[in-house]
């Protein structure tokens, strides 16, 4: 007769459903994409640094960028449109042109899969900014995590 381990008995969970609601967490989380999955990221660059510098210069809505954005790029877009708005209104009581904005060019690079980093050269009246972007796949989508107005 060979002693064998007894192993103990599973006792009550201390916390039932805490591992269900970790794996729902990560399940409906945004899920990264590979780069084989999306579309090409040029055009959304080019797209987001118009819109971006659009906002910005308050010739477009805010709401109109959401999708494509994280949520602390468009608290920052926000803010800084907000900014802008009342730097305008304290400037002139007179009406502003409405000014002419176009991307001039972009060059793009991925530092690894599911992941692009870009600048965008948009030309806003007379001046030229630079938009820096970085893209992350997910959902089967780019959205940008990060946009600086350079």
């Amino acid at each position: 007769m060979s002693k064998q381990p007894i192993e103990p008995e599973p006792g009550p969970d201390p916390e039932p459903g805490r591992n269900r609601r970790m794996k729902d967490a990560e399940f409906f989380d945004a899920q990264p994409t590979p780069r084989a999955e999306l579309p090409d990221p040029t055009e959304v660059v080019q797209r987001l640094a118009l819109l971006a510098c659009e906002i910005l210069a308050g010739t477009r809505n805010l709401d109109q960028i959401g999708r494509w954005v994280t949520d602390d790029v468009y608290r920052q877009i926000a803010e800084r449109a907000v900014d802008a708005r009342r730097r305008r209104s304290q400037a002139t009581a007179t009406v502003l042109k409405r000014p002419n904005v176009s991307v001039m060019s972009s060059h793009l690079c991925e530092p690894r899969d599911g992941v692009v980093e870009g600048v965008a050269l948009v030309r806003i009246g007379p001046r030229t900014r630079a938009v820096a972007l970085r893209l992350e796949g997910l959902d089967r989508r780019w959205r940008a995590s990060s946009l600086a107005l350079l």
